[in-house]
C-alpha cells in the first residue's frame, strides 16, 4: 500500500464527471478517480473549510464514528474490479479494528474530515502522464470508476481525452477547489 493524498479536483468536460486525482505522498504516480457530483461537493467544500448551517451526510458519519468512540485509523483503496473501484475504511473502536466497505469517494470526505491517511494499492497507481481509462456511463450515478489503463495505444481516441483531462487538471489551482454550481 502506497500513501497517497488528494491533489486535484476537477470536471472532465468529456464525460461531464467530476475527477478526484489522488498522488503518492512522496512520488509523481497518480490515481484519476470519477466520482459523482455530490461526493465532489463535499470534498471541495471541506478542502475550502465553506461553513455549513447543518451536517451533511459526510460529516454526519464523522460524528458517528467520533460519538461510537471510533478512531479512523486509514482508508485503503483496495481493487478496481468491472470498473468500479473499492474501498475499506479502517475503524479502531475499544481495541477492536472495525473494517467497513465503502465507495472510495465516500472514504476520502470522511478521511479529509478526520485527518485519517489515505492509502492506495501500488498497482492502481500510474505515472503522472501515463493514460487512465475514461469513466463508464454509469460512474456519475453510482460512484464506479474507470481503473487506470495503461496499455493504450498512442492512436486511441481515449488517449486525446485523456490528455485534454489532464492539461485541465494541472491548471486547477487550490482556490478553484469548490467553485463547483449546483
Amino acid at each position: 500500500m502506497v500513501e497517497v493524498s488528494v491533489s486535484r479536483l476537477g470536471l472532465d468536460s468529456g464525460s461531464n464527471s467530476f475527477v478526484v486525482i489522488l498522488q503518492e505522498r512522496d512520488g509523481d504516480r497518480i490515481l484519476p478517480i470519477w466520482i459523482g457530483r455530490s461526493e465532489a461537493e463535499s470534498i471541495a467544500a471541506h478542502l475550502d473549510r465553506v461553513p455549513r448551517a447543518r451536517p451533511m451526510t459526510h460529516d454526519l458519519a464523522q460524528a458517528l464514528i467520533a460519538t461510537l468512540g471510533g478512531v479512523l485509523h486509514h482508508v485503503a483503496i483496495t481493487r478496481v474490479h468491472e470498473g468500479t473501484f473499492f474501498a475499506e475504511m479502517h475503524i479502531l473502536q475499544q481495541g477492536s479494528t472495525h473494517v467497513v466497505d465503502a465507495r472510495p469517494s465516500d472514504s476520502i470526505s470522511i478521511a479529509l474530515r478526520l485527518n485519517a491517511p489515505i492509502f492506495a494499492v501500488e498497482d492502481l497507481l500510474a505515472l503522472h502522464g501515463e493514460g487512465a481509462a475514461e469513466p463508464d456511463d454509469s460512474e456519475a450515478d453510482d460512484g464506479s470508476q474507470s481503473a487506470p489503463d495503461l496499455a493504450i495505444d498512442a492512436g486511441d481516441e481515449r488517449v486525446r481525452n485523456i490528455e485534454q483531462l489532464q492539461r485541465y487538471l494541472e491548471q486547477l489551482r487550490p482556490e478553484d477547489f469548490g467553485k463547483f454550481r449546483l
